[in-house]
């Protein structure tokens, strides 16, 4: 998994050092040998199945935008031209579904979740994020899953542009949890001090999504 941009010294970089003594965002980046790749009750499939709530948005770029709010320094409500202005980022990450499909090696071209960590600078207090989409999805997930290394809102695939069904415009994708937190069609961005529960979260899913000890639904 790899991010081939190189990160110039910013305020996030600064401010790692303070996150680490802080004890904050430590799930960081997921590296595990390949006898370990694939989680469990998982397997390997070469295509990308769609799932979805049963509606796919027409979300037009000249239309979309991008609001980040909550406990953050800095609200952001971004267009496509703004959003395009931010350092582009390149990954290579697996994905993980819930329903047991995992497919190795995607490309991901977009903006890395920590440039946008740069440019909104979370309070002190900040600790989860809430997204939610244009067909009005929402999930949560711990600010740290968001925070880590190869976390990116993605714009493209295998270097073609996100396709409607696969959640273009712009989806966020945080390979080491499980494919629902990584919402698709993404309209907003908030970031809390309590956690709060998405749709899936609300109807018997884990709030965190771990593949790898398969998080998948409460335990309530």
């Amino acid at each position: 998994m790899t991010d081939d941009r190189e990160t110039p010294e910013t305020k996030l970089t600064l401010s790692k050092r303070k996150w680490a003594e802080q004890g904050k965002f430590l799930t960081g980046r997921m590296t595990r040998p390949d006898s370990d790749r694939l989680p469990p009750g998982q397997h390997l499939v070469k295509n990308w199945p769609v799932l979805d709530l049963g509606q796919q948005p027409l979300v037009r770029t000249d239309t979309w935008r991008l609001d980040v709010a909550g406990a953050i320094e800095t609200g952001l409500s971004l267009n496509w031209q703004a959003f395009g202005a931010l350092p582009k980022s390149r990954k290579l990450s697996d994905m993980h579904c819930v329903t047991t499909w995992s497919r190795y090696d995607n490309r991901w071209d977009g903006v890395s979740t920590h440039d946008l960590l740069d440019a909104v600078m979370p309070k002190s207090d900040a600790a989860f994020v809430l997204l939610t989409s244009y067909d009005g999805y929402t999930t949560n997930l711990p600010l740290s899953d968001f925070a880590s290394e190869d976390a990116i809102l993605a714009t493209h695939w295998e270097g073609e542009p996100l396709t409607r069904e696969h959640g273009g415009p712009v989806r966020l994708i945080v390979p080491h949890l499980y494919l629902w937190k990584s919402a698709k069609w993404i309209s907003r961005i908030e970031f809390l001090t309590s956690e709060q529960a998405g749709f899936w979260e609300r109807n018997g899913y884990h709030m965190r999504g771990d593949p790898w000890t398969e998080e998948r639904y409460s335990d309530d």
